[in-house]
């Protein structure tokens, strides 16, 4: 059996229905910012995850029901539906979530074999492969309402938006706007706020807090990493301050929030000792500041993982704590 060896008490069973527990603070804030179309895109992701998975242990020659009792084709279909946006269309939803577990999964092995953060390989993907749906989001109901038009979308409205149905013109540019990030980028100019925004992210805290409380995470990957968005934006608004936003303005952003207690959290694909976790959490939240702040992205947090994802292995082979009773090993001349 390889390496990590953890004991622990707690089924993948438990882990997984805990974590699901801990992201609904942050479902719950996602529906009153965006509106119920979340819903929509929770469930068909959810519903294409466990075809998905049931489809490769079939082909692969695995029993199905202990694999998909486990939870885990569901927490990484709600990783990557609250990564997207609420009115993303069906076909989206469902290749961000085929990729995430038949590539990034299970051809790497299945459960406990991946390399990468299989949500964020199909953020990723579809970020790449399609920016103008990725960055197609619905505004936040406290701007919306205060639009002449006072266009809000009821659950069947959201779905069949999301199922192709063509709603007028007007509506849609009335409820839609830029990804949060591009709005929150601007805004960072003009010493605005993410402008409802905070709450999420004060949600997807609030979950993260728990599973800290619960042991189910360490602290030293979520720290790391709000500490290295923290100093690396603090050292950039220092020396141009009209040009960078204050620090405190990216630690509250949705997408930072989940990473750093559901993503970067990752016991996989992530680092295993403790000094490298923080390493890892260090330079996740390092890369998420450079492609936020010169990539062609809005956010980096995807791709910052997967950067830290591929420097696992001399992570750990560098941070590996020394054996108790063994001697230091020293340095070669």
């Amino acid at each position: 059996m390889p390496s990590p060896f953890i004991l622990d008490r707690s089924s993948v069973t438990q882990i997984m229905a805990w974590v699901l527990v801990a992201l609904l603070p942050g479902i719950g804030a996602y529906v009153w910012l965006f509106g119920p179309g979340i819903l929509v895109t929770l469930t068909l992701a959810t519903v294409t995850a466990l075809a998905a998975e049931t489809a490769m242990l079939k082909a692969r020659g695995y029993p199905a029901k202990p694999f998909l009792t486990d939870l885990s084709a569901i927490v990484t279909a709600w990783l990557l539906a609250l990564s997207l946006p609420s009115l993303a269309p069906w076909w989206l939803i469902i290749t961000g979530t085929l990729f995430a577990i038949v590539v990034a999964k299970h051809l790497y092995g299945g459960l406990g074999q991946n390399i990468f953060n299989p949500a964020m390989i199909g953020y990723a993907v579809l970020i790449v492969s399609f920016p103008v749906q990725m960055t197609q989001w619905a505004g936040p109901l406290e701007l919306t309402s205060l639009d002449s038009s006072g266009v809000h979308l009821t659950l069947a409205q959201s779905a069949a938006v999301i199922f192709g149905s063509d709603l007028p013109k007007a509506t849609l540019d009335a409820i839609t706007m830029a990804t949060p990030l591009d709005v929150l980028r601007t805004g960072l100019h003009q010493q605005m706020t993410g402008v409802g925004f905070e709450w999420l992210a004060a949600a997807f805290l609030l979950g993260g807090l728990l599973l800290w409380a619960l042991r189910i995470i360490s602290w030293q990957v979520p720290l790391a990493f709000l500490a290295g968005i923290w100093l690396t934006a603090g050292f950039l608004h220092f020396f141009d301050a009209g040009r960078f936003g204050a620090p405190w303005f990216h630690l509250f952003t949705p997408s930072v929030m989940l990473c750093a207690f559901f993503i970067a959290t990752d016991p996989v694909s992530g680092a295993t000792t403790p000094r490298g976790k923080l390493v890892f959490g260090l330079g996740a939240g390092f890369l998420t500041m450079v492609i936020r702040t010169w990539g062609g992205f809005p956010d980096g947090v995807a791709f910052a993982i997967l950067l830290m994802n591929v420097c696992v292995p001399l992570i750990d082979q560098y941070t590996q704590p020394r054996i108790y009773g063994g001697a230091r090993k020293e340095p070669r001349a």
